[in-house]
């Protein structure tokens, strides 16, 4: 290495390593700037295409302010602040990672949203299908009873097979408008129904009794799912309160005691017992909630 030094000198080695990561940069160029894509662009075409799922209509434009100010507004706001406490290091990595948090934040927001709209779907599903069956029985079309249910029904599950009508109306088959409400809300329960449907609408069938029989198996289902959800309420509880306290005893013992806690925010080795405890925190959390999380 001293040999490279003496040779080049400082000013050589600084442009003999630029020319080597830039021959690295131009080599994978193409990989980088798809995961450029993905993390910027990528990201907010990702949450127009969930919004479009929740029946939200927003312009592209305002969210990339949102995804602006979910990073750059808080990730700016510690750096300044640290920077003020005159810890500049510290400062901007963790503003970094706030940045980078922020900006990746809604998306998880975004699945939560989807997440919860399906739930309200699967809750309301048996009270549609059972419409279903008495319009069918009452001499309806399925089309017919699928309006009924539209009609009487709240949200999401009006929204959902209004959009089956809407569909079918404009000369799309019947049979393509029920794979996309598959498509949207991506449950065993829709798949069952979807393809009970459009099998009988081939062989032929008694409908209303098979949607007698998908409502039972709904309801069973929901039953159980209901019961697990209570039995792992308290471990979901119990892992956010583990995951919550080191940060809240941190915080009691700053407000209480300042100078004690300053090393920690100010001296390397705080910085790196708060990024492992950071780091522990994570994995303990995700540990938990694989455990009880149940799948039915």
């Amino acid at each position: 290495m001293d040999i490279f030094v003496r040779l080049l000198g400082p000013n050589g080695i600084m442009i003999v390593s630029g020319l080597l990561i830039f021959l690295v940069a131009f080599k994978y160029s193409v990989n980088i700037f798809d995961w450029i894509e993905k993390q910027t662009i990528g990201t907010r075409t990702y949450i127009l295409e969930k919004l479009e799922l929740l029946f939200i209509e927003v312009e592209p434009q305002k969210i990339t302010y949102l995804l602006l100010c979910c990073s750059f507004v808080p990730g700016l706001f510690i750096i300044s602040l640290l920077g003020f406490l005159g810890a500049w290091i510290p400062g901007l990595i963790l503003g970094a990672v706030v940045i980078f948090l922020g900006f990746k934040l809604p998306k998880p927001f975004i699945d939560f949203m989807i997440e919860k709209r399906i739930k309200q779907y699967e809750g309301q599903m048996v009270d549609a299908m059972q419409l279903l069956a008495n319009g069918i029985r009452a001499g309806l079309s399925l089309p017919q009873s699928i309006g009924l249910v539209v009609d009487e029904m709240p949200t999401p599950v009006s929204q959902e097979f209004n959009m089956i009508l809407q569909q079918n109306k404009i000369g799309v088959p019947l049979e393509e408008c029920f794979e996309g409400l598959v498509k949207r809300i991506p449950t065993e329960d829709n798949e069952m129904f979807v393809a009970s449907v459009n099998i009988l609408r081939e062989t032929g069938g008694n409908l209303a009794e098979v949607f007698d029989t998908i409502v039972d198996v709904i309801r069973e289902r929901v039953r159980l799912k209901q019961k697990i959800d209570t039995y792992i309420a308290q471990g979901m509880f119990q892992g956010a309160t583990i995951f919550a306290m080191p940060w809240a005893i941190c915080l009691i013992f700053t407000l209480s005691d300042p100078e004690m806690m300053k090393p920690m925010f100010t001296h390397p080795l705080g910085w790196v017992a708060l990024f492992l405890a950071l780091l522990f925190d994570l994995a303990g959390g995700f540990v938990i909630l694989k455990i009880v999380k149940i799948k039915i």
